[in-house]
């Protein structure tokens, strides 16, 4: 499989590093993903349980079709980017921590991951969260259709 590999880059005018998620990130993934903004803006707005959510991680750690990145920004964590491999296409998903949004995080760290990435990418993006259609909007993706409270976007394979 070719599996995207980006490490560190310079997107918009701060220094983006990307690294490898671990399984010492959970509580910190957790954190961010349990956060009441991050939840009105996932497909499932539930809170996630710890074991569920170290399960979650742990399957992603062990799947060669799914690479989970931290973003770091001046030595901090900041956001983070999943890409997942399925028939060819990478779904991309993201999150920002809740101390750095509004700074054009997300933007720069897709931006980072999907340079790596010359096969086809997707996302999924629930209605209304309008950061995120930006974002997909920057990285080359395309609004393709609405089905329920989903808008699917899209990125054909570049050369």
């Amino acid at each position: 499989m070719n599996r995207p590999l980006p490490t560190t880059g310079e997107c918009g005018t701060e220094a983006i590093r990307l690294r490898r998620a671990t399984l010492e990130d959970w509580p910190l993934l957790l954190d961010w993903r349990n956060d009441r903004t991050t939840r009105e803006a996932s497909h499932q707005a539930s809170l996630v349980q710890p074991d569920e959510h170290i399960a979650w991680l742990t399957d992603i750690l062990n799947d060669q079709a799914r690479e989970l990145y931290l973003a770091e920004e001046g030595g901090q964590v900041v956001g983070t980017v999943r890409a997942e491999l399925t028939d060819g296409i990478y779904e991309l998903s993201w999150s920002v921590a809740p101390m750095a949004r509004g700074r054009g995080v997300a933007t720069r760290m897709v931006a980072l991951l999907t340079a790596q990435i010359s096969a086809p990418i997707r996302a999924e993006i629930k209605a209304g969260n309008l950061a995120s259609e930006r974002v997909a909007e920057r990285a080359g993706m395309t609004f393709l259709q609405r089905v329920g409270d989903v808008l699917h976007y899209r990125r054909g394979a570049v050369p």
